[in-house]
């Protein structure tokens, strides 16, 4: 019998970030829509909804976080509590260490995110990494990714990762993992990455005005968490 394959989306969000008005008591439904066996919740800079989600469907959801340091955003997925946004990288990563967390990169050369790196400023935290995000569905320009993808080559990264950043329900599932089924912890999630597959598929331009209208409705406080 062939193993076993899981589709795996590795970068969700949910309403719990500002720019996102996904309700978490959606995802079970969307996941069955989307054939997605695992989903990891990494709402940026907050734990709430990806644990909560986790307790109530473990076998569905990873708890992870996107988080924000001080040079740009990290990805950790099996989180057990809240970090605080706005570290120094090194500091950022021995909290999310403490805690067990598999960690990568976000979408690190996109050139119109906040949240992107220097290569300055990537280069000495490699050896801490687990992975690097080198797809992205949401980046406007696929050469970001190529060069994230060029980037990871060069310095012998052996696990690049991708996602679908998804922020509507739409995006759930666009740009999955292909993973070996793996034991729903930390280390038999990072031993499935070392044999998985990415699948790319940009998401369209458009996703990000629905991004932009859900950070004026959550400013406007039309909807809340």
């Amino acid at each position: 019998m062939p193993p076993l394959t899981w589709t795996v989306e590795l970068h969700a969000h949910t309403i719990y970030s500002k720019d996102c008005l996904l309700k978490p008591e959606r995802i079970p439904e969307l996941c069955r829509e989307k054939g997605l066996d695992r989903v990891a919740i990494t709402d940026h800079d907050e734990v709430a909804a990806g644990l909560e989600l986790a307790r109530l469907h473990p076998m569905l959801v990873i708890p992870g976080l996107e988080i924000m340091t001080t040079r740009g955003e990290l990805l950790a997925w099996y989180v057990r509590g809240p970090v605080a946004p706005g570290l120094p990288p090194a500091e950022t990563i021995s909290r999310l260490r403490d805690q067990g967390a598999v960690i990568g990169v976000a979408h690190p050369f996109d050139r119109y995110r906040r949240g992107a790196w220097k290569e300055a400023d990537l280069i000495p935290i490699l050896r801490q990494l687990d992975c690097i995000e080198v797809f992205n569905a949401r980046c406007i320009s696929n050469e970001d990714n190529e060069r994230a993808y060029r980037f990871a080559l060069d310095q012998g990264i052996p696990i690049m990762t991708g996602g679908s950043d998804a922020h509507t329900a739409r995006e759930y599932g666009h740009a999955p993992m292909r993973m070996p089924a793996f034991a729903n912890n930390a280390n038999g999630f990072r031993q499935a990455l070392a044999e998985s597959e990415r699948v790319e598929n940009l998401s369209s331009k458009m996703v990000h005005v629905a991004t932009t209208w859900a950070k004026w409705v959550r400013r406007l406080g039309i909807v809340r968490p």
